[in-house]
């Protein structure tokens, strides 16, 4: 579940880097489907109004969460972030998944104070929740030379499949435990 960058913004969905992990399981011969509920745009306030049909529906055994830049571009306190990512992952783990928290950055127009709380949020949940996480999933395409749309927000298809590695790399131990 999550945003724009999890729903392949502006570009053919099954370039986006869930359709490329998704492949990547299928080379691996792994028995899984990836189910995408990400909207473009969407908050942590709208994952909280539809995780309850989509768990209820699907019955995942992992969910990938990857929501709160939305909310931290709109500049929404970074605690009531938190919280709904709180109450995800707590929905998310009572129906009996497991979470993976995909954590995100955002530009710095509130200021260090508020970026950094912002951020705080993932690895803050993650220890408190006992849930892995995945360290800004951008870092290693947002400030390179074509991997970003023009929009700076947003990562290029070229971009999807090396955010799919990184995302591979945290999901392996969790598909070991099924």
């Amino acid at each position: 579940m999550g945003d724009s960058i999890s729903a392949a913004y502006n570009m053919p969905t099954e370039k986006g880097w869930v359709n490329v992990l998704q492949q990547t399981l299928n080379e691996n011969d792994l028995p899984y489907t990836l189910i995408n509920k990400s909207i473009s745009g969407d908050t942590t306030r709208g994952g909280l109004a539809r995780i309850d049909k989509a768990l209820e529906q699907h019955k995942p055994e992992i969910v990938l969460l990857e929501l709160g830049a939305n909310d931290g571009l709109r500049g929404f306190p970074p605690i009531l972030i938190k919280k709904n990512l709180r109450e995800l992952i707590k929905r998310c783990k009572n129906a009996g998944a497991q979470v993976l928290l995909l954590s995100m950055r955002i530009p710095s127009n509130y200021g260090k104070r508020y970026t950094d709380m912002f951020y705080n949020n993932y690895p803050d949940l993650a220890e408190e929740m006992d849930i892995p996480f995945v360290p800004f999933i951008l870092r290693d395409v947002a400030l390179a030379q074509g991997m970003m749309q023009k929009d700076g927000l947003h990562p290029s298809e070229k971009a999807q499949p090396i955010i799919a590695d990184k995302i591979w790399a945290y999901i392996q131990p969790l598909l070991a435990t099924y």
